[in-house]
């Protein structure tokens, strides 16, 4: 089976971590696209979700797959630590457009903060701490972490979808 017809759920072995991840990237830089696009409330809070799936199992993943295994050589101790404060400052903003409470000045106010802070956050990963932890982690070890991600990131999606 080529790559161009696999299921987006399907492992691909010739992936490393850092590939699996600037894939789910890229479905996140669209998503948020999308969103800042999409008008009308009931369908910009159906993209949300989409966007918020994705953040949550690809956060999910992340940490397990790349930011522990990054943590324990003490030059990886501050660069994940960096990050995962992001991923919970991401958890935030996402409580707060769940809150049905908000107004919706508040919710697309806090909704193109989000955005922003995706967009912060993936620069700064690609950028600084993939080529600081591509230096920490052996070749072998980003190799194997690879499909790690990915069966975790599908499997959280999976059993979190309707949550």
């Amino acid at each position: 089976m080529s790559n161009d017809n696999k299921n987006a759920d399907e492992v691909d072995l010739k992936k490393d971590i850092f590939e699996a991840l600037l894939e789910k990237h890229e479905v996140q830089r669209a998503l948020c696209a999308k969103l800042e696009k999409t008008e009308g409330e009931a369908q910009r809070k159906a993209v949300y979700e989409a966007l918020k799936l994705e953040l949550q199992a690809h956060a999910a993943a992340e940490e397990r797959h790349l930011y522990i295994p990054v943590m324990q050589h003490d030059e990886g101790l501050d660069l994940s630590r960096h990050a995962i404060t992001e991923h919970h400052e991401m958890d935030e903003m996402m409580e707060t457009l769940d809150d049905g409470r908000i107004g919706q000045e508040k919710w697309d106010r806090t909704c193109a903060d989000l955005i922003h802070k995706v967009h912060h956050h993936l620069k700064e990963e690609e950028n600084e701490f993939f080529k600081q932890a591509k230096n920490i982690l052996d070749t072998d070890l980003q190799q194997r972490l690879g499909p790690l991600y990915q069966v975790e990131h599908a499997e959280f999606e999976q059993t979190h979808a309707d949550d």
